[in-house]
């Protein structure tokens, strides 16, 4: 009986327990930090750096930056937008923008183009640094400041001085105005404020005779207004155009002097030193050839410090993990091979004659094969990126086979990371010839790069298809990788 009554009291006391209902309690939203562009930077041999934009992260959603409020000029490229250069995730210096260039090609990797000045890190700061808001127009103010009116000061002042200086000109100046007609000038302390307006181009016939000296007493006045405009002292009114309702990226002081227009790899269109029907436009010559470097460049008003994805190997395991991604590339390879062959191609006609013994495939051969490691996790634990070039060997002789499959070039991306079991786990696999381009593109590594500010790293790749060329950002997750952004497919 005494266990009987335990029971009871402790089933009482649990249903005395309150009950948590689901979805009661609510996870705060994260608060949007603000616009995030990704962009490359190209940079020459030669020093000369020009800037692509790629993507805009806008509410958690990438948009093309090419295209992203370009009214004209996309907001990406916005002049004064600070851009830190990053490599493998750690900061190279910054790029400020400064003008930005269209190209008319077709097909081509970055039809818009920002110029600028290059500041690497560990340099000297210039000596006179200019801000961004110097870039903008002339009688505009950039301070967060309501528009006003002002007062034409040397107008106000007009009628005093005519009323001093009107009967004691001196001979052969102009007369008087014809105090019948209504003056556009005269002003009085009550009169309400107005915009300013430029001076009256109005003035004495060419065929007038011109004005004598002014007295002496007149003179030092001359010489103070000489060499100064007009309304010198009328304050320029601030209409608050230049913002047009954009949201800022990153800005700051960019270096002394901005950088020419003659970016690698582009050109102006003949157009001769001085001329401004082609200002802002670039043509393509060609393509971006192996020696210009393209780097990841972020802008962000409030992201994450820039921290290093740059996997250190311990000794001995990086000749370890190459040999295994060669041999993995191989095998993916010899699949490929033998499940697809050249649409030009053409096959024999049938015979009697009995079928071939089926041999194995040659050994490939790799070329130009990279194998970077990343640490995109932050675990420790490395994201392994193979790209490479192949080939098939010659077949012996005498033996019948097309020329177009023998010369046939691949293109190898392998992404993989080690398991629990030390083993390779494939995440993605992607091999490619000239005629399955638009089965699978063609992908080239630029870098890892923090795209969306979440301090986990993204791989950016350029990719080539048969509709042309673009990029893409994928994030590795641990059975694949998962699209962010794709250039040639928006979504």
């Amino acid at each position: 009986m005494a266990l009987l009554g335990c029971v009871a009291q402790f089933a009482y006391a649990q249903e005395e327990r309150p009950q948590i209902i689901p979805g009661e309690r609510k996870t705060p939203r994260k608060k949007d930090a603000g616009p995030r562009a990704v962009a490359v930077l190209q940079l020459a041999p030669s020093g000369k750096t020009a800037l692509i934009p790629i993507a805009i992260l806008i509410n958690g959603k990438f948009w093309d930056a090419t295209a992203y409020k370009a009214d004209p000029v996309p907001m990406a490229l916005d002049p004064g937008n600070v851009y830190e250069v990053e490599q493998t995730g750690s900061s190279l210096g910054l790029f400020t923008v400064n003008n930005a260039l269209h190209s008319n090609a077709q097909n081509t990797v970055a039809p818009w183009l920002g110029t600028g000045a290059w500041h690497p890190a560990g340099t000297e700061e210039p000596a006179k640094a200019i801000t961004a808001d110097n870039n903008a127009p002339v009688g505009v103010e950039t301070e967060d400041a309501p528009p006003r009116l002002t007062h034409d000061v040397n107008k106000q002042n007009a009628p005093a001085t005519a009323s001093k200086t009107g009967s004691g000109s001196s001979p052969g100046s102009p007369p008087p105005s014809d105090s019948s007609k209504p003056s556009t000038n005269a002003g009085s302390g009550d009169e309400p404020p107005r915009l300013s307006k430029p001076a009256s181009p109005s003035g004495p016939p060419e065929d007038s005779k011109q004005p004598a000296s002014p007295s002496p007493a007149a003179q030092p006045k001359a010489k103070a207004k000489e060499g100064k405009p007009e309304n010198a002292n009328v304050p320029a009114s601030d209409s608050g155009t230049n913002e047009a309702n954009r949201p800022r990226l990153r800005r700051g002081k960019p270096a002394e002097s901005f950088a020419d227009e003659d970016v690698p790899g582009y050109s102006r269109p003949g157009a001769t030193a001085g001329s401004s029907s082609d200002k802002g436009k670039i043509v393509e010559t060609a393509a971006v050839k192996s020696d210009i470097k393209l780097i990841p460049a972020i802008s962000d008003a409030a992201g994450p410090p820039p921290h290093s994805f740059k996997f250190e190997w311990v000794r001995g395991d990086e000749e370890d993990r190459r040999k295994q991604m060669m041999d993995l590339a191989k095998q993916e390879l010899r699949t490929y091979v033998a499940a697809h062959s050249p649409k030009t191609q053409v096959k024999p006609k049938a015979t009697r004659t009995p079928a071939p013994r089926k041999s194995t495939l040659a050994e490939p051969i790799l070329e130009n094969a990279q194998m970077p490691a990343f640490d995109l996790w932050n675990s420790n634990q490395p994201v392994i990126v193979m790209t490479a070039t192949a080939h098939m060997p010659p077949p012996p002789a005498g033996t019948a086979h097309s020329e177009v499959e023998s010369d046939l070039q691949y293109s190898i991306c392998l992404v993989t990371y080690p398991d629990i079991y030390n083993n390779l786990h494939k995440l993605y696999s992607g091999i490619t010839d000239r005629f399955h381009l638009d089965v699978t593109p063609r992908l080239d590594l630029i870098d890892a790069v923090d795209a969306d500010g979440d301090g986990r790293g993204e791989l950016l790749f350029r990719q080539t298809s048969d509709v042309g060329s673009g990029w893409i950002i994928y994030r590795p997750t641990a059975d694949k990788l998962w699209k962010m952004f794709d250039s040639l497919n928006p979504e």
